[in-house]
């Protein structure tokens, strides 16, 4: 058994900057919603059986309590946030479980999702649907990968390694270092990311970096600033890490076999009418009765 976890938040924006936009004749724009909802349909008909997608359901989530300037809804095309909702419906309606979160984020479902199926001895392999790197510390081995579906691109152990030069345990690490101006948290001054994997490398995580410059065995240029920045700043930066860890407690599922997928509901069919896309039932359909 093959599980696919599915970033439909990153779907969402995906299709929405990447197709014209399609409005209804009630005024809804929704071409983000068809092309979320098909790209889940197409990894049906890939051959995929058991399939979950997460999406934020509320943009902000606890991590705004931790640190002001974390990523909001502000700023956000009105037309793209008023789907989130909607692609919720269609995807359960198309027979998908969705983890809509509230509290947490979208990440941070898929993270326990993964660690729930690789639990699964009946599980061969999880692939994490999504480029964001953030989920490259949920990935184990080739058990649990990073899939990059427009790319085609799947990044196992090995290749997160290879990408950022530190392991997935340290990614948390990492982007508390170097920052993540897509989540909204500047990391520490003169920490790039090739001083951050060059020390990361060497002590796997922040608490394990000595104070001293004169007890770094590694090499790397700038380290006296970036010693001193470091321990003047370490409690900064383990909030950092806090933040851009995956919370794998976030609430999903309780077992693999709700992820199969066993066909749409009747309710399709009228609400991809609605948003102009009946193909979308027709393809939900013909893959049931393959299936049957």
């Amino acid at each position: 058994m093959i599980v696919h976890l599915v970033d439909g938040t990153y779907e969402l924006f995906r299709y929405h900057f990447a197709m014209p936009s399609h409005v209804t004749a009630d005024g809804r724009e929704v071409a983000a919603t068809r092309g979320c909802v098909g790209t889940c349909l197409s990894l049906l008909e890939e051959g995929a059986t058991h399939v979950g997608v997460a999406t934020d359901h509320v943009i902000e989530s606890f991590r705004n309590d931790l640190w002001p300037g974390y990523k909001t809804s502000a700023g956000m095309p009105p037309e793209l946030l008023a789907q989130f909702e909607l692609v919720e419906d269609v995807l359960r309606a198309a027979g998908f479980v969705v983890f809509a979160m509230v509290e947490h984020e979208a990440d941070d479902a898929l993270g326990a999702a993964a660690a729930l199926a690789a639990a699964d001895e009946r599980v061969d392999q999880v692939r994490i649907c999504t480029p964001d790197k953030d989920l490259g510390q949920c990935v184990v081995g080739d058990r649990v990968v990073q899939l990059d579906r427009r790319k085609g691109v799947v990044f196992d152990e090995a290749g997160v390694t290879e990408k950022f030069g530190v392991g997935p345990a340290s990614i948390p690490d990492y982007l508390a270092l170097v920052g993540d101006s897509a989540d909204g948290f500047p990391g520490l001054a003169g920490w790039g990311a090739k001083s951050t994997a060059t020390v990361l490398a060497r002590y796997g995580h922040l608490e394990d970096i000595p104070d001293d410059v004169r007890d770094w065995d590694v090499t790397v240029r700038g380290a006296g600033s970036l010693a001193a920045t470091l321990a003047a700043e370490r409690e900064l930066a383990m909030l950092f890490r806090h933040i851009a860890t995956v919370d794998v407690t976030a609430p999903t599922v309780d077992s693999v076999d709700e992820l199969a997928w066993t066909g749409p509901t009747p309710e399709l069919e009228a609400l991809a009418a609605s948003i102009d896309a009946p193909g979308l039932w027709e393809r939900a359909v013909t893959l049931a009765e393959r299936r049957a």
